[in-house]
């Protein structure tokens, strides 16, 4: 099996997901772009696992929830090299920030940061914080069962709006990537379904529910304000599906 075409090919998308979505140092992978879609939540079910296990650690050292719940975040923007955080900056600053298409696309290509864009990060930190510090305060297992849920829906959004929406601009990450067929789009979703299920019980269909309404939100305020999808709204997706998905968790 493991000399298998197919199996070269499954492990080449997996190992291409994790050379996009992370800093984890796997080594040269070849570029597989969107037919990889379909192993984004295995690499957020990796992300919430080796976060989930640093904020149990730290409780085990003694450290308050608080605290362990500081440390599983900082994990989670140590492994992904804070490039989510990055694209909900930029979409929350460019679609809030110019009055015109064009103009909000520029504003999104731009390095700097905005108010907009600041108060974004800061209401996205605090929330998943609070989240974790509550979910760690009532069992560490069950915290790390929601980050990995959490995790990989979230992550899995990202393959579905680059199936629905076509892309905003002519360059850039995520039309480099491309975009994936239906089939890898609900591929994906499987995927981060059952994931969220084993770990959540029925409370991950609540998660799904609440991911796939996140997911129409986004797309389509981004439909509306620039005509499609960037990689900085599929980072800002991902940030806000995760919070969705930590709340209805909790809730």
């Amino acid at each position: 099996m493991r000399d298998s075409p197919l199996f070269d090919a499954h492990l080449a998308d997996i190992r291409a997901a994790f050379g996009l979505l992370t800093r984890l140092p796997i080594g040269d992978t070849a570029p597989r772009g969107a037919p990889a879609a379909w192993a984004y939540p295995l690499v957020g079910l990796a992300i919430g696992l080796i976060a989930g296990i640093a904020g149990l650690v730290a409780q085990w050292f003694g450290l308050p929830a608080a605290l362990a719940a500081l440390i599983a975040l900082s994990a989670q923007i140590i492994l992904t090299g804070a490039m989510h955080e990055d694209g909900l900056a930029d979409t929350v600053d460019g679609l809030w920030g110019g009055w015109t298409r064009a103009r909000r696309l520029e504003i999104m290509k731009d390095s700097q940061i905005g108010t907009y864009g600041t108060l974004a990060l800061m209401l996205s930190v605090a929330a998943r914080w609070a989240a974790l510090w509550w979910l760690l305060e009532q069992g560490g297992m069950g915290a790390l069962a929601a980050l990995i849920a959490a995790g990989a829906l979230s992550r899995t959004v990202m393959p579905v709006l680059m199936r629905a929406l076509p892309n905003a601009r002519s360059a850039g990450l995520s039309q480099g990537v491309g975009r994936p067929d239906w089939r890898i789009a609900w591929a994906a979703a499987g995927i981060a379904g059952v994931i969220a299920i084993l770990c959540t019980g029925w409370s991950g269909v609540g998660a799904m529910i609440c991911a796939l309404l996140a997911a129409i939100t986004i797309g389509w305020v981004a439909r509306r304000k620039i005509g499609g999808q960037t990689g900085d709204i599929l980072g800002a997706a991902q940030q806000i599906t995760e919070i969705a998905v930590l709340l209805s968790i909790i809730a």
